[in-house]
């Protein structure tokens, strides 16, 4: 399926289904289980694993065979989960997969030796590099695959214990949730956990050796400068600004290429359509509303490129050991962190990494601060206010402009994660336990997928719901017919009724009734916001011989207002930034809410205290702005 794969724990948070063919053309099933480090599951993401494991899903037949992947630079601690999977009674290929960054430790195996011990198939793998996969798929079309006979033996006391159960020799009976024996408590748990350890310890002592005991280790290394307690974030916010200043002047030159495209587009439908509202139509909803969005693509793909190399080589990961300390201030660990890191890029697959929590508290209150975080969906909005706000900004000026909205966002998160901690009455944070992967040579190959991946997300929203909306707000602006002047019949149209309807609430905060078309339209999607205002000023492509973004923005920055005063002014334009800082204005979030959360109840309450929280952020930079004398 080309799953997209992550160097840091909560990327896979359920099951994913593909299908290959086998050596004998045989058309075999693959699920894609989350990680864990064992089958005694302790968050929602870790019971996927054991309900599919132990056959408990309606929906999922037991697997006949599982392939335990474990990294083999820490193939002791990884090897946990393998032993109790082995001892389920399943057939079991185990892939020790890494194996150069093992090397690079100077770790190798003896796959033969550790074969026999556990009478299952042992293969040495680099998946990024494709080792191992050949002799992978011939395992999986082996259909003599056998039940590993491996066992870690059970002391005799457990085993007296045991005898409670109808079936004592039945090793699921460990894994049972809500267990009936009371007795079974956590210092049993704990006995259990260093026994395994130990067993595991014990048989990695004869299949796995030391290459050079004094081989240097990379990641140590780098770590020493890059956890560093002061040089460490200094390196952490220096990446984030090379990555804004990056957005403003690099991806200027493929911009330019997809403004000429939407030009011409635009200049050969007016050249050979005759006049009429069919031509309206495409030239002014169809092709500014989706050409005003699609040319922040380059944009995009420069911001995930870089969140794909820092998660493919490990730094990710890093960020959030780092942002433990700070999370744990409003009562959250690091485990809250990383679905909020995925957050910046979208909100709805950061909300689905909240799975990997095990509070439920802590889960609920990640849910619902997530969509704080600066996604990529209000690129768009930023990208052309803050050079509609103040024109003349350098791009290190804008780069600063962008990493304060970002820094306002998380801000965000952090107040409310703190006044949610106190209203639901947390328990004290728990803490966080956090294996730092060690550092790889990012796959480009992996960064190119997820880029794809997103610029595919992000075009097919173009094509369906920003194209859907543009048509929509057109026909809305267009009808009823009352008058030949454009601003009268904007005023007069349906959109301009709705502009007009909730301009009471909106003329605090210093927008105008056509600003409230925008607001209105956007709550599908963020970036509607653009297209609506492309749509709204009816900006046509080559206006002037400009590009769609430089005629949308002086089409904005001559905006008037009945009084003949600018509408977007510098005041006007960072309020409206404010509120989509903090402004829920996404359908597809809400959807994702509301099924995590299994109740309307807290999507309602989120799209209430957002929007609140919006509005008054929005007001009080607005009116204190003026107070202070700004325009």
């Amino acid at each position: 399926m080309r799953q997209k794969v992550a160097n840091y724990p909560g990327v896979t948070v359920e099951r994913k289904e593909g299908w290959f063919l086998d050596q004998h053309g045989q058309k075999q099933r693959i699920l894609d289980l989350p990680g864990a480090y064992s089958l005694n599951a302790t968050s929602p993401d870790e019971e996927i694993l054991r309900d599919v494991i132990l056959g408990r899903r309606e929906d999922t037949p037991k697997p006949d065979v599982v392939v335990c992947v474990v990294d083999a630079s820490n193939a002791e601690r990884h090897f946990f989960l393998a032993t109790q999977i082995m001892e389920l009674g399943i057939p079991t290929i185990v892939v020790l997969n890494m194996t150069d960054i093992a090397k690079t430790k100077g770790i190798e195996f003896d796959p033969q030796k550790l074969s026999d011990s556990l009478g299952v198939p042992v293969i040495l793998s680099n998946a990024s590099a494709r080792e191992g996969i050949p002799q992978l798929r011939v395992e999986l079309s082996n259909a003599e695959l056998k039940a590993s006979k491996h066992r870690v033996p059970l002391p005799e006391e457990l085993l007296a214990k045991l005898q409670k159960s109808e079936e004592p020799e039945d090793v699921h009976f460990l894994y049972e949730p809500n267990h009936p024996d009371h007795e079974f408590d956590e210092e049993w748990q704990d006995k259990l956990v260093a026994l395994r350890y130990g067993a595991v310890r014990e048989l990695f002592r004869d299949v796995s050796y030391k290459i050079d005991e004094g081989a240097r280790n990379p990641t140590e290394e780098i770590d020493r400068f890059a956890l560093h307690p002061v040089f460490g974030p200094i390196l952490g916010l220096g990446i984030m600004v090379g990555i804004f200043y990056l957005i403003f002047s690099f991806a200027s030159i493929p911009m330019d290429a997809i403004d000429a495209t939407f030009a011409w587009l635009g200049e050969q439908v007016g050249n050979f359509m005759p006049e009429g509202d069919l031509r309206d139509l495409i030239t002014d909803g169809i092709i500014a509303g989706v050409g005003g969005v699609v040319i922040f693509l380059p944009q995009i793909l420069i911001l995930f490129f870089f969140i794909g190399l820092m998660e493919d080589t490990g730094y990710l990961s890093r960020i959030a050991f780092m942002m433990d300390r700070l999370m744990s201030w409003v009562g959250l660990s690091g485990k809250s962190f990383l679905p909020l890191l995925s957050s910046y890029a979208c909100a709805v697959p950061g909300i689905m990494g909240a799975r990997t929590i095990e509070s439920p508290k802590d889960r609920l209150i990640t849910i619902l601060v997530a969509p704080l975080t600066s996604c990529s969906a209000r690129l768009p909005v930023y990208l052309l206010l803050i050079p509609a706000m103040a024109p003349n900004l350098s791009p290190l000026q804008k780069t600063g402009a962008m990493l304060g909205l970002y820094v306002l966002g998380t801000a965000g998160v952090f107040l409310f994660a703190a006044i949610f901690n106190k209203v639901f009455k947390r328990e004290s944070s728990t803490l966080a336990v956090m294996e730092l992967p060690t550092y790889k040579r990012p796959s480009l190959q992996s960064i190119g997928l997820q880029m794809w991946e997103r610029g595919k997300i992000f075009l097919r929203r173009a094509g369906t719901v920003i194209l859907g909306i543009s048509i929509i707000l057109w026909a809305l602006e267009t009808y009823p017919k009352t008058s030949d002047d454009p601003t009268e019949q904007l005023a007069n149209s349906f959109a301009g009724k709705v502009g007009h309807a909730i301009e009471p609430l909106i003329e605090p905060l210093g927008y105008d009734w056509k600003i409230g078309i925008g607001l209105v339209t956007s709550f599908a999607a963020r970036e509607v916001f653009v297209s609506a205002m492309a749509v709204t000023y009816h900006v046509e492509e080559g206006d002037d011989d400009d590009s769609t973004m430089q005629a949308l923005l002086a089409k904005i920055q001559d905006a008037k207002r009945r009084d003949g005063t600018p509408v977007f002014t510098p005041l006007t334009c960072l309020s409206l930034l404010v509120f989509y800082v903090f402004a829920m204005q996404c359908m597809s979030t809400v959807a994702i809410v509301k099924r995590e959360t299994n109740s309307w109840r807290w999507p309602l309450f989120q799209i209430g205290y957002m929007t609140a929280a919006a509005w008054i952020a929005a007001f009080m930079v607005y009116q204190g702005g003026k107070l202070l004398g700004f325009t």
